[in-house]
């Protein structure tokens, strides 16, 4: 059942939150040994959290939205008493002492925290390989990825370790794991959602929103977080519409632009396109007028993104020297400078990864390079994003596969970062144009692995992409028909 069935069943007193929650908890004991999506699971917390709202209801008090709803946070956002790592040895022990917003807002929902979950280190991977304490797996085989770098939250979800999940997108953060994982994941627009304690990768490219195992939850859960914050300069002062109200609009005349470059790309696997055309005629079957559009530039977000992305890390893991919080290296015997305590903290606290990054922003944006490199960059993204300027006057939503692959191994791409990088393909265009993007499951390729397919929307409007998004997913039924029962033993 989803968010609402469940927030029915609470109010007539048919189940309680402590029953939710012990059941989740339970699952996480049996299966989550072997999926490695928590970092932390916060058992008292949340038992504590669900008899509060069960006393609210006994005594008579109206419920909020989310009341009882057991819930995963990424482990970069940061919890108030509750450690916030980032899946890094330099924040391993980093204990924040404020809440972030949209954590603070769910639990004003009444949502219930089960725990963090993993992540690759700084949210910089594509598979959660890169987490200093071990990668989390894929619930449908763990013998492979779940994607990244929100990959526990991912797994969590899909696994039944909890009902939903946030995660951050910054080039695909949220929707290729979701597509790996076979559930929904929404990136809201850039500024739609506040950023306020969420640790800081590429900061205008960094988003936060849910995982669900519905578009209906995802509606409810973006209800709960979207919204202006002062404590956020970039977040928008606008109000937030009733997104749920949105799902059961008729999608009959609606425009669906099928990007051109996404389907000649020689990666992509064939069962991942013949899914994607087939979800696409299917929305054709319900009304949709399908139409072949063009951004000649999305070949160059990846190479876009690898010069803003980096450089902004660059900036914003500087903080990181070993001084104000975090971690410190051990001085020698004869005591340390401190560029060189600075040094040696980076280097053993960051990971091989991260530190890769940090080199690449730091190089673009050096000086006699910023121009040929950072600039440069940012002049291509204002194209990209004129592209989809164009592409929108002449369709209501776009849409392209997720990932150009499933899942694939661990390993597989440990040893050539690029083609790592490659994964997120289909996903970056979306981050440097701050657009809205979901991705839901529309079928499974020849070893049972759920494929992505990935819905576009102009800025701000979430309302048509959850609504094209449910429409797909009550005609087509895709997980009613998944391989396997159980998708872990």
């Amino acid at each position: 059942m989803g968010i609402a069935e469940w927030r029915a069943q609470l109010r007539r007193g048919e189940v309680s939150a402590r029953e939710l929650t012990e059941t989740h908890l339970k699952r996480i004991a049996a299966v989550d040994p072997t999926i490695h999506a928590y970092l932390e699971v916060t058992a008292e917390r949340a038992r504590s959290d669900a008899d509060r709202i069960d006393a609210a209801r006994a005594a008579g008090t109206d419920l909020p939205p989310l009341a009882g709803i057991p819930l995963a946070i990424k482990d970069n956002l940061c919890t108030l008493g509750i450690r916030t790592t980032c899946s890094s040895r330099m924040l391993e022990s980093f204990v924040p002492p404020y809440e972030s917003t949209v954590t603070g807002r769910l639990w004003e929902a009444g949502a219930v925290l089960l725990g963090k979950t993993n992540l690759d280190e700084f949210a910089m991977g594509s598979s959660t390989e890169t987490s200093a304490f071990g990668p989390s797996r894929n619930p449908w085989d763990p013998e492979r990825v779940p994607g990244g770098s929100s990959g526990g939250s991912a797994a969590a979800v899909a696994a039944g370790e909890c009902m939903a999940a946030l995660g951050s997108d910054t080039g695909g953060s949220i929707r290729q794991p979701a597509s790996f994982c076979g559930v929904v994941g929404l990136k809201p627009t850039y500024g739609r959602v506040s950023r306020w304690g969420l640790v800081a990768f590429a900061s205008s490219l960094d988003q936060v929103g849910p995982f669900t195992t519905s578009v209906a939850d995802a509606a409810e859960i973006l209800q709960a977080i979207a919204g202006a914050d002062p404590r956020d300069a970039t977040c928008l002062k606008l109000p937030v519409p009733d997104y749920s109200a949105a799902l059961h609009q008729p999608v009959k005349g609606l425009r669906v632009g099928l990007i051109r470059e996404c389907f000649e790309q020689p990666g992509l696997d064939p069962a991942v396109k013949a899914s994607v055309l087939a979800a696409a005629a299917r929305l054709e079957a319900l009304g949709c007028e399908l139409v072949d559009v063009s951004c000649p530039r999305f070949d160059d977000g990846i190479a876009t993104y690898y010069v803003i992305a980096p450089s902004e890390a660059s900036a914003n893991l500087a903080r990181y020297d070993g001084v104000k919080y975090g971690f410190r290296a051990q001085t020698s015997e004869g005591g340390d400078s401190l560029a060189t305590m600075t040094a040696r903290s980076r280097a053993e606290g960051f990971g091989a990864e991260v530190q890769r990054r940090i080199l690449i922003g730091t190089y673009a944006l050096s000086a006699g390079y910023v121009d040929a490199f950072y600039r440069k960059a940012q002049q291509v993204r204002t194209l990209i994003r004129r592209d989809f300027d164009r592409a929108f006057e002449a369709v209501d939503v776009l849409l392209t596969p997720t990932s150009p692959t499933t899942a694939f191994r661990f390993g597989a791409h440990t040893n050539d970062p690029l083609a790592m990088y490659l994964a997120d393909l289909l996903t970056i265009p979306v981050n440097l144009a701050g657009l809205p993007a979901l991705s839901l499951p529309c079928g499974f390729d020849a070893e049972g692995l759920p494929i992505g397919l990935q819905l576009i929307t102009g800025v701000l409007q979430e309302e048509r992409l959850l609504q094209v998004a449910h429409a797909y997913e009550q005609d087509a039924q895709v997980m009613a028909s998944r391989p396997a029962a159980e998708l872990v033993a």
